[in-house]
């Protein structure tokens, strides 16, 4: 076939028909044209030329040329694509390195191969259009509920039909032993969007805490309108979940709207969601008082928060305690999805008799280092003193207040507790030393001696041996195996080093090494900060 002698208006004709049938913008389908036309003028010139195609948009006209490039004398490689200035004075004035010189050359007979070849081309063109548009259709849609048809299924994953494409919910994302049949339609949530070789992959899911608050934004419409906010959603899929919401004006209850009139608005979600039993809990900015409403419906006793451990305990009456653990922990584990915190859950008889062990423990600890009698350790463990750190160093008034004592009693307990620490110190160094510790860890700011010893006893002996520590080896903290959490031991966990103080004091080190520039440490520091400002300046704004 020759461009020459055929209809030039049909190369537009038939980007619209392809364009048209795909959906996709006419440019792309001949932009693959004039590049499958190209590569045919190049088996017919020789490979190493550099054939370019314009096909005119409102005539059809293809117009072929041969471009050649000026480059310097050393850095001519291709004979066909470049030439020296002095070559390039024949064809143009003035030449510099860098200019282009085109000209038109005749067109070319595309036989049954080359016709073959440019027929690939512009197909594979045409697909890699089609993946485009889909991909920018959908990556936008991540995050929202869609509609879908199903077609087949594949080693319990679905396949579903999503318009412009397929897309797949996985095996593990849905509801119990849901089984679907061809044709069938059915709800999901858009959970992630993939650019891949393939096309873009499309993964739903039905299993999702968004696709419940995505399905309750849909239902109650003070949830669509910005009035009620969904705080946090926790779901056993299938079986039960929680959600809590808070009311932005106060003549709306938020639990009641999203129940809706005689349960109409979350019977709706629950039989979208397989008769799953959901909790509508009101939000708190209280913690305890947030968790006591999610462990409805057991009732709570009393709730002890330690937010720098991340940790709760929950004192519930004895009869109460099957209630607030539920089926298999089902309650308990929700509660604890919903607030993010661990929780401790213990009857009231358990917690009187873990708090007269503590009582009874830090009674003889008192009586064994500061040698006192049964009942004035009493009178410390009852005053709130928990360590002789407290003994030694609180404010003598504080001391003064305990019944009985006096100033000269009172200074008498604090010298006993100070000779004792510095003595426990000393022999913690001294262990230290024998452990190999060297001089420049023991003079690194902010280590105490049984610190320095229980770092000696892991290997940790010099002020380089501790610059390569992770943060986590020396704080503790947590690893996500199979979904469980596993709790990772640090050397100075027991001396309640938060994560922030190890990963400064590592940092202090690694600067004190010349490892890490401060000035590019305080730099970064400072990013980070103006980025934290202007994060909570939108949120503001928002």
């Amino acid at each position: 076939m020759a461009i020459t002698s055929a209809n030039q208006l049909e190369l537009l004709q038939t980007a619209e028909a392809v364009a048209r049938e795909k959906n996709i913008d006419p440019s792309l389908v001949i932009e693959a044209m004039e590049e499958s036309l190209a590569r045919a003028a190049k088996s017919r010139y020789g490979a190493e030329m550099d054939i370019r195609v314009s096909i005119d948009r409102k005539t059809g006209r293809a117009t072929f040329t041969r471009v050649r490039t000026v480059v310097e004398e050393e850095l001519l490689e291709n004979y066909q694509a470049e030439f020296t200035v002095d070559q390039a004075k024949q064809y143009m004035e003035n030449p510099e390195i860098g200019d282009v010189f085109s000209e038109e050359v005749p067109p070319v007979e595309l036989g049954r191969i080359a016709a073959q070849s440019a027929k690939q081309v512009i197909l594979q063109k045409v697909r890699e259009a089609e993946r485009d548009k889909q991909y920018e259709e959908f990556k936008d849609k991540a995050g929202t509920i869609i509609n879908a048809l199903v077609k087949r299924e594949e080693y319990g994953n679905v396949i579903v039909d999503v318009g412009a494409g397929e897309a797949i919910l996985r095996r593990n994302e849905k509801i119990g032993r849901e089984a679907y049949r061809p044709n069938d339609r059915i709800r999901c949530y858009i959970k992630e969007v993939r650019r891949e070789q393939r096309g873009p992959q499309i993964f739903l899911s039905r299993t999702a805490p968004e696709f419940m608050a995505e399905l309750f934004k849909m239902e109650v419409p003070e949830i669509y309108e910005g009035v009620i906010d969904i705080k946090a959603v926790a779901r056993d899929p299938g079986s039960r979940a929680k959600i809590a919401v808070i009311s932005y004006d106060g003549s709306i209850d938020p639990v009641g709207a999203c129940v809706g009139m005689r349960g109409s608005r979350v019977q709706a979600v629950v039989n979208e969601l397989q008769g799953e039993k959901i909790d509508i809990i009101p939000w708190n900015e209280d913690m305890p008082t947030f968790l006591v409403n999610a462990l409805q419906p057991a009732e709570v006793s009393k709730v002890v928060l330690d937010e720098e451990a991340g940790k709760i305990e929950v004192v519930v009456p004895e009869e109460q305690l099957s209630l607030a653990i539920g089926r298999r922990g089902q309650n308990v584990r929700l509660a604890s999805q919903l607030t993010g915190l661990d929780i401790d859950i213990m009857t009231e008889e358990e917690e009187s008799q873990r708090r007269q062990a503590e009582f009874e423990t830090r009674t003889k600890m008192f009586m064994e280092t500061l040698d006192l009698d049964e009942f004035f350790a009493q009178l410390l463990v009852s005053e709130g003193f928990t360590s002789l750190e407290e003994v030694a160093y609180v404010e003598i008034d504080e001391l003064l207040v305990i019944e009985g004592v006096d100033e000269d009693t009172a200074g008498e307990l604090q010298a006993r507790a100070r000779d004792y620490l510095d003595a426990q110190a000393k022999k913690a160094m001294d262990a230290a030393i024998a452990a190999g510790v060297e001089q420049s860890l023991i003079d690194f700011e902010g280590l105490t001696p049984q610190m320095l010893e229980a770092l000696g006893n892991d290997g940790v002996k010099t002020l380089e041996d501790f610059a390569t520590c992770a943060d986590w080896e020396l704080a503790g903290g947590w690893t996500l195996v199979d979904g469980q959490r596993v709790k990772d031991d640090g050397v100075l966990e027991p001396f309640d080093v938060s994560l922030e103080e190890a990963q400064n004091m590592v940092m202090t080190a690694r600067v004190m090494l010349g490892w890490v520039d401060p000035e590019e440490l305080a730099a970064a520091e400072a990013a980070e900060a103006e980025g934290e400002e202007g994060a909570v300046a939108e949120e503001a704004e928002a």
